[in-house]
């Protein structure tokens, strides 16, 4: 059996999704706690094509294995059109033998996102990429008020989770409001995961 470890798993085109998981990472190793990236291979419209086992570069593709032997999750999706990204829910879509032996049940989770406009379903996002979770029986995890930048932020940054606000071109900077609350819910899935009864 492996230590414990708080699984974050995500999809990331430009960048930023993939920052994101990097400093929520750091939210969760700084409470002693270890911290695994993993991400998901993209899809094609165009034909169904194996990825190699390994990307070529960044984090590895997450395995059900990874899913099902962790402490917690948090679950990172740049946005489509309000909604998660389709790599990311076609690997959720194929968590059935978790969801049939009850392997998530009450581990904490948690959700982040990058969007290119302000509004560009930051919170719908969230909500979506909530429900697969819920039905696994897990207990989500968000960001409270007492987090002064949930207050102060005038970019990214919601109750439901993390979450930035990229820009048209993707290129705007992880502000330090969307930082600060990367990894605050880095920390509070890791907390939760701690108090979680082992049985």
């Amino acid at each position: 059996m492996s230590d414990p470890y708080i699984l974050v798993l995500y999809y990331s085109r430009q960048g930023a999704t993939r920052e994101m998981a990097r400093l929520i990472a750091r939210g969760i190793e700084s409470t002693g706690m270890s911290a695994r990236l993993r991400t998901v291979p993209a899809i094609s419209a165009d034909c169904e094509q194996t990825a190699p086992e390994i990307p070529d570069t960044g984090d590895i593709y997450a395995t059900l294995d990874d899913l099902a032997h962790c402490s917690g999750l948090l679950l990172g999706s740049p946005t489509r059109f309000g909604n998660m990204a389709a790599p990311l829910k076609y690997f959720l879509d194929s968590t059935t033998p978790l969801w049939l032996n009850g392997a998530l049940i009450d581990k904490p989770a948690a959700a982040f996102t990058s969007t290119g406009s302000l509004h560009g379903g930051q919170e719908s996002t969230l909500l979506s990429m909530m429900l697969p979770l819920l039905h696994h029986g897990m207990v989500l995890v968000g960001l409270p008020y007492a987090e002064p930048a949930l207050l102060n932020t005038r970019t990214g940054g919601t109750p439901y989770g993390a979450s930035h606000w990229a820009g048209g071109d993707g290129q705007h900077p992880i502000s330090p409001d969307e930082a600060a609350l990367c990894l605050a819910l880095g920390r509070r899935v890791a907390r939760w995961a701690k108090m979680r009864p082992t049985t």
